[in-house]
């Protein structure tokens, strides 16, 4: 069975991985599908963005990474995908997932939505927090693949941050 994890990954975190990575052990194929939102201004082109999770995700024969824009659900139908994944953190994120796999089965009936709770140590961890971090000079290595945080901080015009000078 097919899985769609769709997102706008920007960028994707070591919270985005852990949900790939438990995903690939419950379906045949993940594709990482990241959103091209118009209203919205990314720290990353879609392009970036998708070399930086394929990179991330080369470890892992049976995911795939795409792009796409309209509606998940008909994003999923086209790829011939039965599931949609989605990543809870905290009670807010159930409350408004299970408003959109409630709307996403009205739009089809056939898709499911299936959510993975994040693993403990990531479940404060957003891209926005990220992006917080950085732009205030904080350090995000903790918090994303090192290659990723190399260009968060070329992002940002900052050198790398150091830490833990006690």
């Amino acid at each position: 069975m097919i899985a769609i994890y769709p997102g706008s990954f920007d960028p994707i975190t070591l919270g985005h991985i852990d949900i790939i990575e438990r995903g690939c052990k419950l379906f045949e194929k993940v594709i990482v599908a990241v959103l091209q939102n118009p209203s919205k201004t990314p720290l990353f082109a879609i392009e970036k963005r998708l070399n930086q999770i394929h990179y991330s995700t080369q470890h892992l024969s049976n995911v795939e990474v795409a792009s796409f824009d309209g509606l998940a659900v008909n994003y999923a139908k086209m790829r011939q995908a039965k599931v949609l994944m989605r990543g809870l953190r905290v009670l807010s994120d159930f409350e408004k997932e299970l408003q959109m796999a409630h709307t996403n089965k009205t739009l089809l009936s056939e898709i499911e939505t299936v959510f993975l709770a994040t693993s403990n140590e990531y479940s404060f961890l957003s891209s926005s927090v990220v992006k917080e971090i950085a732009i205030f000079g904080g350090s995000v290595d903790h918090l994303v693949p090192q290659h990723i945080a190399i260009d968060i901080y070329k992002c940002y015009d900052k050198i790398q941050p150091i830490l833990n000078q006690q």
